[in-house]
């Protein structure tokens, strides 16, 4: 039996998990105040370059943040099942993989930012570093872009 590429599994996910662009997340932004926005990249990634007001959470750690009892629970996070959720990540592929396991895990309402990052710096929506100063948009899309070492590569 072959396994599924990250593609796939995106493909898969997106049956049921909704995206929002980023353009529409900034409108949403404004008019709802108890939306809560998660941040699966890790933490090099979000400390470097993050939306306003957005919570990180590592892809890697999400199932035990969802959960009371585990060192990296996340109170709010957890607490938000019946809130508005925004899954972000780079790309928009894992905020899509992350959304449908907090689906799984009865979030209700949580969606995956289309794009990312990537998607939200391009659209000229600003970004800001652990300081709260924001970040310059051309640095930030150097960033968001490292290019592919030459073992990364499909031969």
């Amino acid at each position: 039996m072959r396994g599924k590429t990250l593609e796939q599994l995106i493909e898969v996910a997106l049956e049921t998990v909704d995206e929002l662009f980023p353009w529409d997340l900034e409108e949403l932004m404004n008019d709802e105040k108890d939306m809560l926005l998660l941040d699966v990249r890790e933490h090099t990634g979000f400390d470097a370059m993050k939306i306003k007001n957005s919570i990180n959470v590592p892809r890697g750690v999400l199932e035990s943040a969802c959960e009371y009892n585990y060192d990296q629970t996340v109170p709010e996070l957890v607490e938000a099942r019946n809130r508005s959720v925004v899954v972000i990540c780079r790309s928009g592929k894992r905020s899509a993989l992350a959304a449908q396991t907090m689906q799984w895990m009865g979030y209700e309402n949580v969606v995956s930012l289309k794009l990312g990052v990537k998607g939200w710096n391009d659209s000229d929506l600003p970004l800001f570093d652990q300081t709260g100063k924001q970040v310059d948009g051309d640095e930030a899309a150097e960033l968001l872009e490292p290019p592919l070492r030459p073992e990364q590569i499909k031969p």
